[in-house]
């Protein structure tokens, strides 16, 4: 039956999980969420097993963890929704304490440029490896600062924005099949969540490099605000009162021999 639109004199019922329009919906809301569960699996045990991700995925640590290290930071680029992802990845790399900032491609090619030092890398997001901004942009970028990338090509040689980068760093983050085919539209679903997954993946995994045990210090030290900031402040206090302090001082006591 069709639903006439709010406003109109004849209502029909609500939607209800038991009515055929109802199911319907649940079962393509499902259908997304299952999807994108394979995707993730599939791409799990990519990394788990592939040579040329893991080698990727270490290379892509040691780079970026030696460009810290050397006063430098990532420039994250991307655009449309890749561009969104890269934003998130920068910010969650920055609350981990990793020097990082995005830089959109149109921007770049209108004086942003200027914000790619001697001592940067630059990673790229595109599912496609060869989005036309990025490749413009990448023709700018001088040949001594390391190129990533994050596409949907499984091998470096096969991404267009590494071909001529020899030494550039592919982190893949491919899908088992085409959102089109999946959901009869080509809209970034599945290929976004796997990537914001494989961002996820490299700045915890460099944190972990750069910082090692010291990683939730600087999460907390970078992240005072919002309801994070508020449970360490809460956990401080509880620390600092006389139960607090009388618990921490017995746990640091030596057990007896």
């Amino acid at each position: 039956m069709k639903r006439k639109r709010a406003g109109s004199e004849a209502l029909t019922p609500p939607l209800t999980i038991d009515d055929p329009e109802g199911a319907g919906l649940l079962s393509r809301a499902v259908h997304v969420l299952s999807t994108a569960a394979t995707a993730l699996s599939q791409v799990t045990i990519l990394y788990q097993c592939d040579p040329t991700a893991r080698e990727g995925l270490l290379q892509a640590v040691e780079c970026i963890k030696a460009v810290n290290n050397a006063g430098g930071k990532l420039l994250i680029c991307g655009v449309g929704k890749s561009g969104l992802v890269g934003r998130k990845t920068v910010a969650s790399m920055k609350s981990l304490g990793i020097a990082c900032s995005f830089l959109h491609p149109s921007e770049a090619l209108h004086g942003d440029l200027g914000d790619i030092r001697p001592n940067d890398a630059i990673m790229f997001i595109s599912y496609s490896g060869k989005t036309a901004e990025l490749m413009a942009v990448l023709h700018h970028v001088p040949a001594s600062t390391p190129i990533l990338a994050i596409t949907s090509q499984s091998k470096p040689g096969e991404c267009p924005l590494l071909r001529d980068r020899p030494s550039g760093i592919l982190l893949p983050a491919p899908i088992h099949e085409k959102e089109e085919a999946s959901f009869g539209v080509c809209a970034p679903t599945t290929s976004t969540t796997v990537t914001i997954a494989v961002g996820d993946m490299l700045a915890l995994t460099l944190a972990e490099a750069m910082h090692a045990e010291e990683t939730k210090a600087v999460f907390k030290k970078n992240h005072p605000g919002g309801a994070i900031g508020e449970k360490a402040r809460r956990r401080i206090d509880t620390q600092d009162e006389p139960e607090g302090r009388e618990a921490k001082k017995q746990k640091s006591l030596p057990s007896p021999a």
